[in-house]
């Protein structure tokens, strides 16, 4: 039998691996409830809250942020689009680059996903300052692990 050292000697239910998936998995589970009475899910609501924060964006941008594939992107711009909160149109300056912007009706659904965040917080028993830890904490293991290694 072969012995394994460091991180692969850990049985799997001490990996890291399993302790962030299964997190990302809960956590978006525990939006869905908050999330249904304003009709999204929560990559589309990831979308319309970079949309509330910067009013617009391009497709690009919007992908690169949120780090989402085109191939996923896309129908889930279309399917915003449908619902009349957001509306895609070519950029005048860039013909290949299509900006995303909120309709009116996008507009009016922030009003109605204030404490959203909130929730999730409070049912994560997280301060504003814990929240802003946490959040710091996987930002810069996301900085490691997507870093270039020469």
């Amino acid at each position: 039998m072969k012995l394994i050292a460091g991180a692969e000697a850990k049985p799997l239910d001490e990996k890291l691996c399993l302790a962030l998936y299964s997190a990302s998995r809960a956590m978006t589970a525990r939006y869905r409830d908050p999330l249904a009475p304003l009709g999204l899910t929560y990559p589309q609501y990831l979308v319309m809250v970079l949309l509330w924060e910067d009013g617009h964006s391009s497709v690009g941008q919007i992908g690169a942020r949120l780090r989402l594939e085109s191939s996923t992107l896309s129908p889930l711009l279309k399917r915003l689009e449908m619902m009349g909160l957001v509306h895609r149109s070519r950029d005048p300056q860039d013909e290949r680059s299509v900006v995303v912007a909120l309709t009116r009706q996008g507009r009016v659904l922030e009003r109605r996903a204030v404490g959203v965040a909130s929730q999730i917080c409070d049912a994560a028993g997280l301060s504003l300052e814990e929240q802003g830890e946490l959040v710091a904490e996987i930002k810069a293991l996301t900085a490691k692990l997507t870093a270039v290694r020469a």
